[in-house]
């Protein structure tokens, strides 16, 4: 009963933004109880739409895991974002230009190249963090931006697809896509990767020397290296690994869900998963429902503006409110101030 009733608890910032959606709706002058029913059935109303949500909810498992990686060691990284879209570039352009494999041994590959290109993108800022202690949130910000450009320079440059307007590279090869329908039910092959994703992440954090001694930084610095911590190399490996899966999910949303590498590729991903890790408040069950919670609310959203008077911004509406009920509430941000307290008393 008690774990039932801290689950609900957790959800509170979704009850907060389901209230605050509801002013919103009335004020525009439409019917929250519809409106809401509407997305509802849209998302989980059927098989087809709950598969749906579950292809919404893919890409949001990863960015959300990835994350909760970096926050795991009180690194608060927001490098997703760009690790996502190089990931995608990289499954695009080895999947459509490069690479000749059978397709049991090409897609692996092409999720590796993917999760090899989103550590890269985090490599430099976290070099900066674990050895000049350079601030984490504004340098891997910054470099999503200076990511997203550079990727759209090189497709507009050396891959965009023949007599294509839109900045889009080819399609990868049907081989290489990843299948919609596992285990025989229907599940697609990308959301069971990203249910597994987060079941290794719970195992690394609860059961690895290397998942302590992120939890022990997470506490503080000084804390972290009185028990033989090296803390420079653990932030260094949470900021790659949050890049490594970020990037591997932009190779699973590129396989599996839009086949190639495309201008809007990423629907804020990085940014809606970091909202999910706070959430979630780190864990793991958490990430899933705050996943297909959000992913419900993307798939659903299209479709349900035809049954009612109220526009797609709703949804844009209660993701935004959403976001900041969750960082309200995060417990993430009390443990990183904390560390910082912690590290300028070292100083």
């Amino acid at each position: 009963m008690r774990r039932v009733l801290s689950a609900l608890l957790s959800l509170t910032p979704f009850y907060v933004a389901l209230a605050c959606g509801m002013v919103v709706i009335l004020l525009t002058g439409g019917n929250p109880l519809e409106t809401y029913f509407y997305l509802g059935r849209e998302a989980f109303g059927s098989w087809s739409q709950l598969q749906a949500t579950m292809v919404s909810s893919t890409a949001l498992l990863f960015t959300a895991t990835a994350t909760a990686i970096g926050f795991r060691a009180g690194v608060f990284t927001l490098a997703a974002e760009g690790a996502f879209i190089s990931g995608g570039l990289t499954a695009a352009v080895f999947g459509s230009q490069v690479l000749s494999l059978p397709a049991p041994l090409g897609i692996p590959v092409l999720l590796v190249l993917s999760a090899v290109a989103g550590a890269l993108v985090a490599l430099i800022p976290a070099l900066l963090k674990a050895y000049l202690g350079v601030d984490e949130v504004v340098s891997t910000l910054m470099f999503n931006f200076v990511t997203a450009g550079i990727v759209i320079w090189l497709v507009q440059r050396f891959f965009i697809a023949p007599k294509e307007a839109n900045s889009a590279t080819r399609f990868i090869l049907p081989a290489y896509e990843l299948p919609t329908s596992v285990l025989g039910v229907g599940v697609p092959l990308g959301f069971f990767i990203g249910i597994v994703a987060v079941i290794a992440y719970a195992g690394f954090v609860s059961r690895t020397a290397v998942g302590f001694d992120f939890k022990a930084l997470s506490y503080g610095p000084r804390f972290s290296r009185a028990i033989g911590v090296r803390n420079s190399r653990v932030v260094l490996l949470a900021m790659l690994a949050t890049g490594a899966v970020a990037g591997f999910g932009g190779g699973v949303h590129l396989t599996g869900v839009v086949h190639r590498y495309v201008a809007g590729f990423s629907a804020g991903f990085g940014f809606t998963g970091l909202a999910i890790a706070l959430l979630a408040q780190l864990r793991p069950t958490g990430l899933v429902v705050g996943a297909i919670l959000l992913g419900a609310l993307s798939s659903a959203g299209t479709t349900a503006q035809l049954f009612t008077s109220i526009p797609l911004d709703i949804v844009n509406v209660l993701q935004g409110f959403l976001m900041i009920a969750a960082v309200v509430q995060a417990k993430p941000f009390e443990r990183l101030r904390s560390a910082r307290v912690a590290k300028g008393q070292s100083q």
